[in-house]
């Protein structure tokens, strides 16, 4: 599917037939989302530019990340979108040239369709090159991750709270944090790349040069979540240290029952061994009164244990 916005008179219009644009004029984003091979063919012969194969796109380098070439501007960034399995990342690839913009991608994002909306509510007069909806895709895409991180902290301030009101610790708690740690760190990933790729065109010649200020301040955005995202990592790892103190709390406690447990049989198990003993003279085994003597004398023995534990405040 492609869709080509074009400004006509003072309204942007959108057109979704690729053979059409040998008859627009005033084109400003070509979006292209799993477009079939004949469509690229099409954008790519009418505008002299390049579509790198979903490969290249993905590749980590920063040479493959940005870069220049035939006066067009290459930049590659993931984005993340939220399934039923979780956050995942997809790539998108967006090219400026002479005022256009291209962006290729596989599969659906929903940044795609807010940023159309904003064009839409922000006013049409507002957007006049690619330049402009460049950065109006990347500030919505912020946005975004902005919303996403403060999910993620209201979701580390419940699990907080339930952590400390549960009297025993559960694993579906500890496999929680490690769920929001993974996301945090896939959202800070996502948000350094973009840090990076826009620090480049800042640089690039071909960018124009009365954009560059909003730019600067998506990058001071960028900056801020950055320290957000660190801000909910370091929560993320305060409560697990939390959990596993309370689960190192409640296996001590455990460890203790059975140590007073212990301690307190082993007097009577000492008179039950002596008494055991195959002797023929012992103390009081031929007297009528000697079993309830030696029952007296172990509980007497674990009262005692008892009473030593208590006063030591130990239980």
């Amino acid at each position: 599917m492609v869709r080509i916005y074009y400004k006509e008179g003072k309204q942007i219009r959108r057109e979704n037939d690729v053979k059409e644009l040998g008859h627009l004029k005033n084109v400003i984003w070509i979006d292209l989302q799993s477009a079939s091979q004949e469509e690229e063919e099409w954008v790519e012969n009418k505008y002299t530019v390049s579509f790198q194969t979903p490969q290249e796109i993905v590749e980590i380098e920063s040479s493959a990340r940005f870069f220049e070439q035939n006066d067009a501007l290459n930049a590659n960034s993931n984005f993340l979108s939220i399934d039923t399995e979780g956050f995942r990342t997809y790539p998108v690839s967006m090219i400026l040239r002479n005022g256009t913009l291209f962006t290729y991608r596989r599969g659906d994002s929903k940044t795609f369709a807010d940023t159309v909306k904003r064009m839409k509510v922000t006013g049409d007069e507002t957007f006049q090159i690619g330049a402009d909806i460049f950065i109006l895709l990347l500030e919505t895409r912020i946005e975004t991750d902005a919303d996403l991180l403060e999910s993620i902290s209201r979701d580390v301030s419940l699990l907080s709270k339930s952590l400390t009101a549960d009297q025993k610790p559960r694993q579906e708690v500890l496999i929680r944090i490690n769920t929001l740690q993974e996301n945090t760190m896939l959202l800070r990933e996502t948000i350094i790349d973009k840090q990076r790729v826009l620090s480049n065109v800042l640089r690039s010649s071909l960018f124009p040069d009365s954009h560059r200020e909003r730019l600067r301040l998506v990058l001071k955005d960028i900056s801020s979540l950055l320290e957000y995202s660190t801000f909910n990592f370091e929560r993320l790892e305060y409560l697990q240290n939390t959990f596993m103190g309370l689960v190192n709390l409640e296996q001590n406690q455990i460890i203790k029952i059975f140590t007073v447990v212990t301690i307190v049989f082993m007097p009577p198990t000492l008179i039950a061994g002596i008494y055991g003993m195959n002797f023929d003279h012992l103390p009081s085994t031929g007297s009528p009164i000697g079993f309830w003597l030696s029952l007296a004398l172990m509980m007497l023995s674990s009262l005692s244990v008892l009473g030593w534990f208590r006063r030591k405040h130990w239980i």
